[in-house]
C-alpha cells in the first residue's frame, strides 16, 4: 500500500460520512459529494476520521493512494470549498459574468459565451480577473482549464488567459 493511503483522512466539523454499498457520500455545509470506490479498496470510519485499505487479492496498491487523495479532498470542498483564479493580459481582454454564463472578449471577431455547469460559479471582480469556485476540485480545475483554452498564453509578449500563479516564460523577438 502507497504511504498516502496510510494517513487517515480527518473529517472537518459539520462533515457527515456515509457508506452505502461501494459508494461513499460525504456531505458538509456547502453541499454533498458521492464516489464510487474501486473493488480493491475499502473504506472505515473511526474516531471523526476516514482510514482507507486495500484487499488482499489488490494488485494494484497505488488505488489506495488515489482513493484517499480523492476523499480528502471531497472532505475539504464540503466544507471549505475550491478556487482558480485566472487573469486576462491583453489589450481589450475582457470578462463579465452574467447570470449562468461568462461573456469573454478576447481579440476574435466574436464574443465568447462560455455556459458555467452545475456546481460552479464564477465571478469577476474586475474586467480582467476571473475567479472559478466550488467544492469539486476536478470540476473547479477543469472549468477553469476549459476558460483558459479560448486563449492559452502566448510566449512573444504574454497575451491571453492564464493562471493568477502562472510564469510565462517570454521568448525573444527574432533578430535581422
Amino acid at each position: 500500500m502507497s504511504r498516502i493511503a496510510k494517513q487517515p483522512v480527518p473529517l472537518p466539523k459539520g462533515v457527515e460520512f456515509k457508506l452505502a454499498g461501494r459508494t461513499v457520500t460525504i456531505k458538509g455545509a456547502k453541499g454533498s459529494l458521492s464516489l464510487d470506490l474501486h473493488d480493491d479498496v475499502a473504506v472505515t470510519e473511526s474516531e471523526g476520521e476516514l482510514n482507507v485499505s486495500l484487499t488482499e487479492k489488490s494488485v494494484n496498491k497505488a488505488i489506495g493512494g488515489t482513493t484517499r487523495s480523492l476523499l480528502a479532498n471531497m472532505a475539504k470542498g464540503v466544507s471549505d470549498g475550491f478556487e482558480r483564479k485566472l487573469s486576462l493580459i491583453g489589450v481589450g481582454y475582457r470578462a463579465q459574468s452574467q447570470g449562468k454564463s461568462l461573456n469573454l472578449t478576447l481579440g476574435f471577431s466574436h464574443p465568447v459565451v462560455y455556459a458555467v455547469p452545475e456546481g460552479i460559479t464564477i465571478e469577476t471582480p474586475s474586467q480582467t480577473e476571473i475567479v472559478v469556485k466550488g467544492m469539486d476540485k476536478q470540476k473547479v480545475g477543469q472549468v477553469a482549464a476549459d476558460i483558459r483554452a479560448y486563449r492559452p498564453p502566448e510566449p512573444y509578449k504574454g497575451k491571453g488567459v492564464r493562471y493568477a500563479d502562472e510564469r510565462v516564460v517570454i521568448k525573444e523577438a527574432k533578430k535581422k
